[in-house]
Protein backbone atom coordinates (compact mmCIF):
# COMPACT_ATOMS: atom_id res chain seq x y z
CA UNK A 1 0.00 0.00 0.00
CA UNK A 2 0.96 3.38 -0.88
CA UNK A 3 1.11 5.52 2.30
CA UNK A 4 1.29 8.52 0.27
CA UNK A 5 -0.56 8.26 -2.54
CA UNK A 6 -2.21 11.66 -4.24
CA UNK A 7 -5.44 12.33 -4.15
CA UNK A 8 -5.90 13.40 -7.40
CA UNK A 9 -5.23 12.30 -11.07
CA UNK A 10 -2.51 13.96 -12.91
CA UNK A 11 -3.89 16.18 -15.52
CA UNK A 12 -6.94 16.86 -13.36
CA UNK A 13 -6.95 20.97 -13.31
CA UNK A 14 -9.59 21.41 -10.79
CA UNK A 15 -8.18 21.83 -7.04
CA UNK A 16 -9.87 21.17 -3.90
CA UNK A 17 -10.11 25.23 -2.71
CA UNK A 18 -8.45 24.26 0.54
CA UNK A 19 -5.35 23.41 -0.85
CA UNK A 20 -5.03 27.58 -2.22
CA UNK A 21 -5.08 28.26 1.51
CA UNK A 22 -2.20 28.14 3.75
CA UNK A 23 -3.27 27.08 6.97
CA UNK A 24 -0.36 27.36 9.00
CA UNK A 25 3.46 28.28 8.19
CA UNK A 26 6.82 26.59 9.70
CA UNK A 27 10.51 26.46 9.28
CA UNK A 28 11.06 22.54 8.89
CA UNK A 29 8.11 20.02 7.86
CA UNK A 30 8.97 16.56 7.68
CA UNK A 31 6.83 14.38 5.89
CA UNK A 32 6.89 10.60 6.81
CA UNK A 33 8.07 8.96 10.23
CA UNK A 34 10.36 5.31 10.83
CA UNK A 35 14.13 6.12 11.63
CA UNK A 36 14.62 8.74 9.19
CA UNK A 37 11.75 11.12 9.79
CA UNK A 38 12.20 10.76 13.74
CA UNK A 39 15.92 10.94 13.59
CA UNK A 40 15.87 14.57 11.38
CA UNK A 41 12.97 15.54 13.77
CA UNK A 42 15.46 15.08 16.72
CA UNK A 43 18.05 16.89 15.08
CA UNK A 44 16.32 19.71 14.05
CA UNK A 45 14.60 19.86 17.52
CA UNK A 46 17.98 19.90 18.82
CA UNK A 47 18.47 22.69 16.81
CA UNK A 48 15.73 25.09 17.38
CA UNK A 49 14.24 24.31 14.25
CA UNK A 50 10.84 23.85 15.69
CA UNK A 51 9.69 20.76 13.23
CA UNK A 52 6.31 19.55 12.59
CA UNK A 53 6.54 15.93 11.54
CA UNK A 54 3.59 14.46 9.97
CA UNK A 55 3.37 10.45 10.25
CA UNK A 56 1.51 9.24 7.14
CA UNK A 57 -1.17 6.49 7.89
CA UNK A 58 1.31 3.66 8.86
CA UNK A 59 3.25 5.95 12.16
CA UNK A 60 6.75 4.00 12.32
CA UNK A 61 6.86 2.95 8.98
CA UNK A 62 7.61 -0.11 7.61
CA UNK A 63 9.37 -0.99 11.00
CA UNK A 64 6.22 -1.66 12.74
CA UNK A 65 5.28 -4.58 10.80
CA UNK A 66 8.77 -6.10 11.80
CA UNK A 67 8.99 -8.41 15.50
CA UNK A 68 12.55 -8.15 16.63
CA UNK A 69 14.81 -5.97 15.45
CA UNK A 70 18.24 -7.34 16.28
CA UNK A 71 20.69 -5.43 14.14
CA UNK A 72 19.90 -1.54 15.28
CA UNK A 73 23.01 -0.76 17.34
CA UNK A 74 22.13 0.40 21.28
CA UNK A 75 19.79 -2.44 21.47
CA UNK A 76 21.97 -5.25 22.94
CA UNK A 77 19.14 -7.51 23.44
CA UNK A 78 17.29 -6.72 20.37
CA UNK A 79 13.49 -4.99 20.30
CA UNK A 80 10.53 -5.00 19.00
CA UNK A 81 10.11 -2.88 15.30
CA UNK A 82 7.07 -0.87 16.85
CA UNK A 83 9.07 -0.47 20.51
CA UNK A 84 11.94 1.40 18.69
CA UNK A 85 9.59 2.89 16.78
CA UNK A 86 7.88 4.38 19.73
CA UNK A 87 11.67 4.97 21.20
CA UNK A 88 12.73 7.47 19.07
CA UNK A 89 9.18 9.39 18.66
CA UNK A 90 9.77 10.19 21.99
CA UNK A 91 13.03 11.44 21.84
CA UNK A 92 12.12 13.64 18.70
CA UNK A 93 8.70 15.03 21.40
CA UNK A 94 11.52 15.03 24.20
CA UNK A 95 13.32 17.80 22.36
CA UNK A 96 10.24 19.38 21.37
CA UNK A 97 9.01 18.35 18.02
CA UNK A 98 5.46 18.55 17.24
CA UNK A 99 4.77 14.78 15.53
CA UNK A 100 1.07 14.95 14.42
CA UNK A 101 -1.33 12.19 12.71
CA UNK A 102 -1.67 12.86 8.80
CA UNK A 103 -1.03 11.68 5.20
CA UNK A 104 0.74 14.10 2.56
CA UNK A 105 -1.64 14.04 -0.02
CA UNK A 106 -0.15 16.74 -2.30
CA UNK A 107 2.52 18.81 -2.83
CA UNK A 108 3.50 22.29 -4.47
CA UNK A 109 7.31 22.92 -4.71
CA UNK A 110 7.22 25.26 -7.43
CA UNK A 111 7.96 28.20 -5.35
CA UNK A 112 9.16 29.18 -1.73
CA UNK A 113 8.24 28.37 0.86
CA UNK A 114 7.08 24.98 -0.17
CA UNK A 115 3.47 23.62 0.23
CA UNK A 116 2.54 20.45 1.62
CA UNK A 117 -1.68 19.20 1.66
CA UNK A 118 -2.61 17.16 4.67
CA UNK A 119 -5.03 14.85 4.26
CA UNK A 120 -6.86 16.78 1.17
CA UNK A 121 -7.77 19.69 3.53
CA UNK A 122 -5.06 21.11 5.28
CA UNK A 123 -2.12 22.91 3.29
CA UNK A 124 0.97 23.90 5.18
CA UNK A 125 4.16 26.00 4.01
CA UNK A 126 7.50 25.50 4.55
CA UNK A 127 10.67 26.88 4.48
CA UNK A 128 12.26 24.13 4.58
CA UNK A 129 11.05 20.73 3.62
CA UNK A 130 12.62 17.36 4.32
CA UNK A 131 10.77 14.04 2.88
CA UNK A 132 11.04 10.67 4.93
CA UNK A 133 8.10 8.92 3.43
CA UNK A 134 9.82 5.26 2.47
CA UNK A 135 9.22 2.39 0.41
CA UNK A 136 6.78 0.22 0.36
CA UNK A 137 7.54 -3.58 0.11
CA UNK A 138 5.77 -5.46 -2.99
CA UNK A 139 3.66 -8.78 -1.55
CA UNK A 140 1.93 -11.30 -4.07
CA UNK A 141 -1.20 -10.47 -2.49
CA UNK A 142 -1.91 -13.63 -0.83
CA UNK A 143 -4.88 -14.04 2.17
CA UNK A 144 -1.62 -16.24 3.56
CA UNK A 145 0.76 -13.81 2.98
CA UNK A 146 -1.05 -11.45 5.22
CA UNK A 147 -1.87 -14.29 7.65
CA UNK A 148 1.76 -14.88 8.76
CA UNK A 149 3.41 -11.53 8.18
CA UNK A 150 5.83 -11.62 11.21
CA UNK A 151 5.37 -15.11 11.76
CA UNK A 152 7.95 -16.34 8.83
CA UNK A 153 6.90 -13.55 5.68
CA UNK A 154 9.12 -10.88 5.57
CA UNK A 155 10.42 -8.82 2.55
CA UNK A 156 13.82 -7.83 4.21
CA UNK A 157 16.15 -10.96 4.50
CA UNK A 158 18.97 -8.67 5.87
CA UNK A 159 16.49 -8.04 8.75
CA UNK A 160 15.10 -11.23 9.35
CA UNK A 161 16.99 -14.06 7.98
CA UNK A 162 19.54 -14.43 11.10
CA UNK A 163 15.96 -16.02 13.14
CA UNK A 164 15.92 -18.66 10.36
CA UNK A 165 19.41 -20.01 11.39
CA UNK A 166 20.03 -23.48 10.35
CA UNK A 167 16.54 -23.84 8.96
CA UNK A 168 15.26 -23.91 5.54
CA UNK A 169 13.59 -20.79 3.50
CA UNK A 170 12.23 -19.69 0.72
CA UNK A 171 12.59 -16.56 -1.48
CA UNK A 172 10.19 -15.36 -4.11
CA UNK A 173 11.61 -13.37 -7.09
CA UNK A 174 13.48 -14.03 -10.24
CA UNK A 175 15.64 -10.27 -10.42
CA UNK A 176 18.90 -9.47 -9.00
CA UNK A 177 16.88 -8.23 -4.96
CA UNK A 178 16.00 -12.16 -4.82
CA UNK A 179 19.26 -13.52 -6.21
CA UNK A 180 20.68 -10.83 -3.37
CA UNK A 181 18.38 -11.77 -0.80
CA UNK A 182 18.95 -15.98 -1.47
CA UNK A 183 22.48 -15.19 -1.32
CA UNK A 184 22.54 -13.74 1.96
CA UNK A 185 20.06 -16.28 3.30
CA UNK A 186 22.05 -19.18 1.85
CA UNK A 187 24.85 -18.68 4.11
CA UNK A 188 23.01 -18.22 7.66
CA UNK A 189 20.03 -21.21 6.62
CA UNK A 190 20.37 -25.04 5.73
CA UNK A 191 18.61 -25.08 2.79
CA UNK A 192 17.71 -21.69 0.89
CA UNK A 193 14.57 -22.23 -2.21
CA UNK A 194 13.91 -20.00 -4.68
CA UNK A 195 10.69 -19.62 -6.44
CA UNK A 196 10.68 -18.30 -9.76
CA UNK A 197 7.77 -17.48 -12.38
CA UNK A 198 9.63 -17.64 -15.59
CA UNK A 199 12.08 -20.31 -16.74
CA UNK A 200 14.62 -18.23 -16.12
CA UNK A 201 16.33 -15.40 -13.87
CA UNK A 202 15.50 -11.39 -14.54
CA UNK A 203 19.08 -11.15 -12.75
CA UNK A 204 21.86 -9.85 -14.27
CA UNK A 205 25.07 -12.66 -15.47
CA UNK A 206 27.09 -12.07 -12.73
CA UNK A 207 24.21 -12.37 -10.14
CA UNK A 208 22.71 -15.61 -11.78
CA UNK A 209 26.07 -17.10 -11.78
CA UNK A 210 26.30 -16.55 -8.35
CA UNK A 211 23.02 -18.38 -7.61
CA UNK A 212 23.44 -21.50 -9.91
CA UNK A 213 27.38 -21.68 -8.33
CA UNK A 214 25.81 -22.00 -4.93
CA UNK A 215 24.94 -25.46 -3.68
CA UNK A 216 22.79 -24.13 -1.03
CA UNK A 217 20.36 -22.48 -3.01
CA UNK A 218 17.72 -24.52 -5.61
CA UNK A 219 16.21 -22.87 -8.27
CA UNK A 220 12.30 -23.86 -9.31
CA UNK A 221 11.46 -22.55 -12.15
CA UNK A 222 8.16 -21.67 -13.54
CA UNK A 223 6.89 -22.22 -9.96
CA UNK A 224 4.32 -20.11 -8.18
CA UNK A 225 3.17 -19.96 -4.84
CA UNK A 226 -0.57 -20.62 -4.08
CA UNK A 227 -0.21 -20.27 -0.18
CA UNK A 228 1.38 -20.05 2.71
CA UNK A 229 0.77 -22.73 5.15
CA UNK A 230 1.63 -23.02 8.87
CA UNK A 231 0.19 -23.19 12.45
CA UNK A 232 0.10 -21.09 15.66
CA UNK A 233 3.69 -20.92 15.77
CA UNK A 234 4.36 -19.43 12.14
CA UNK A 235 4.96 -21.01 8.75
CA UNK A 236 5.78 -24.50 8.42
CA UNK A 237 5.32 -24.87 4.32
CA UNK A 238 4.54 -23.02 1.31
CA UNK A 239 2.72 -25.03 -1.95
CA UNK A 240 2.73 -24.39 -5.51
CA UNK A 241 2.00 -24.63 -8.74
CA UNK A 242 4.52 -25.93 -11.32
CA UNK A 243 4.01 -25.54 -15.06
CA UNK A 244 1.90 -28.50 -15.19
CA UNK A 245 -0.29 -27.08 -13.21
CA UNK A 246 0.40 -29.70 -10.76
CA UNK A 247 1.08 -28.58 -6.47
CA UNK A 248 4.23 -29.13 -4.99
CA UNK A 249 4.72 -28.62 -1.48
CA UNK A 250 8.21 -27.65 0.15
CA UNK A 251 8.78 -27.15 4.30
CA UNK A 252 10.08 -23.92 4.90
CA UNK A 253 9.56 -21.84 8.20
CA UNK A 254 10.77 -18.77 6.27
CA UNK A 255 9.25 -17.05 3.31
CA UNK A 256 10.47 -13.50 2.06
CA UNK A 257 9.03 -11.49 -0.95
CA UNK A 258 11.97 -10.19 -3.23
CA UNK A 259 9.50 -8.60 -6.06
CA UNK A 260 10.36 -4.81 -5.93
CA UNK A 261 10.19 -1.91 -3.42
CA UNK A 262 7.85 0.98 -4.34
CA UNK A 263 8.96 4.27 -3.25
CA UNK A 264 6.17 6.34 -1.86
CA UNK A 265 7.13 9.59 -3.85
CA UNK A 266 4.26 10.00 -6.18
CA UNK A 267 2.90 13.40 -5.43
CA UNK A 268 6.37 15.12 -5.60
CA UNK A 269 7.39 13.49 -9.40
CA UNK A 270 5.95 16.63 -11.02
CA UNK A 271 9.06 18.80 -9.30
CA UNK A 272 11.63 16.64 -7.83
CA UNK A 273 13.70 14.60 -10.24
CA UNK A 274 13.17 10.61 -9.94
CA UNK A 275 14.82 7.68 -11.46
CA UNK A 276 13.17 5.12 -13.41
CA UNK A 277 11.68 3.40 -10.42
CA UNK A 278 10.54 6.66 -8.32
CA UNK A 279 13.28 6.84 -6.18
CA UNK A 280 14.09 10.46 -5.45
CA UNK A 281 17.49 11.18 -6.60
CA UNK A 282 19.90 13.15 -4.45
CA UNK A 283 23.28 14.43 -4.78
CA UNK A 284 25.59 11.82 -3.79
CA UNK A 285 26.67 11.93 -0.13
CA UNK A 286 23.91 13.95 0.66
CA UNK A 287 20.32 14.29 1.09
CA UNK A 288 19.96 17.30 -0.98
CA UNK A 289 17.54 17.02 -4.06
CA UNK A 290 17.34 19.79 -7.61
CA UNK A 291 15.50 21.66 -5.62
CA UNK A 292 17.05 23.96 -2.80
CA UNK A 293 15.75 23.68 0.51
CA UNK A 294 13.77 20.25 -0.41
CA UNK A 295 16.13 17.12 1.34
CA UNK A 296 15.47 13.45 1.02
CA UNK A 297 15.95 10.80 3.59
CA UNK A 298 15.30 6.96 3.94
CA UNK A 299 14.21 4.35 1.73
CA UNK A 300 12.36 6.98 -0.72
CA UNK A 301 15.73 7.80 -1.74
CA UNK A 302 17.55 4.33 -0.90
CA UNK A 303 16.75 1.33 -3.21
CA UNK A 304 20.36 -0.15 -2.19
CA UNK A 305 20.68 -0.49 1.58
CA UNK A 306 16.76 -0.24 3.39
CA UNK A 307 17.87 -0.22 6.71
CA UNK A 308 16.87 0.95 10.13
CA UNK A 309 20.15 1.96 10.82
CA UNK A 310 20.81 4.15 7.78
CA UNK A 311 17.76 5.69 6.97
CA UNK A 312 18.79 6.76 11.02
CA UNK A 313 21.38 8.28 9.57
CA UNK A 314 20.54 10.34 6.29
CA UNK A 315 17.65 11.65 8.28
CA UNK A 316 20.56 13.23 10.48
CA UNK A 317 22.28 14.12 7.44
CA UNK A 318 19.48 15.87 6.13
CA UNK A 319 17.92 17.64 9.39
CA UNK A 320 21.99 18.99 9.43
CA UNK A 321 21.62 20.08 5.71
CA UNK A 322 18.09 22.39 6.46
CA UNK A 323 19.66 24.03 9.26
CA UNK A 324 22.93 25.17 7.37
CA UNK A 325 20.57 25.83 4.75
CA UNK A 326 18.15 27.88 6.89
CA UNK A 327 21.27 30.07 8.29
CA UNK A 328 21.96 31.03 5.04
CA UNK A 329 18.98 32.15 4.05
CA UNK A 330 16.85 35.36 4.64
CA UNK A 331 12.80 34.74 4.63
Amino acid sequence: MNLFEPLKSKGEDKKNDNENVVAEHVKVLIIGSGPAGYTAAIYAARANLNPVLYEGLQPGGQLTTTTEVDNFPGYPEGVTGPAMMEDLKKQAERFGSQIRFGMATSADLSQKPYKVTIDGEKTISADALIIATGATAKYLGLESEEKYKGQGVSACATCDGFFYKGQSVAVVGGGDTACEEATYLSGICKKVYMIVRKPYLRASKAMQDRVDSNENIEVLYEHTTKEIVGDMSGVNGVVLTNSKNEEVKIDVTGFFVAIGHKPNSDIFKDYLDLDETGYIKTIPGTPKTNIEGVFACGDVQDKHYRQAVTAAGTGCMAALDAERYLGTRVF
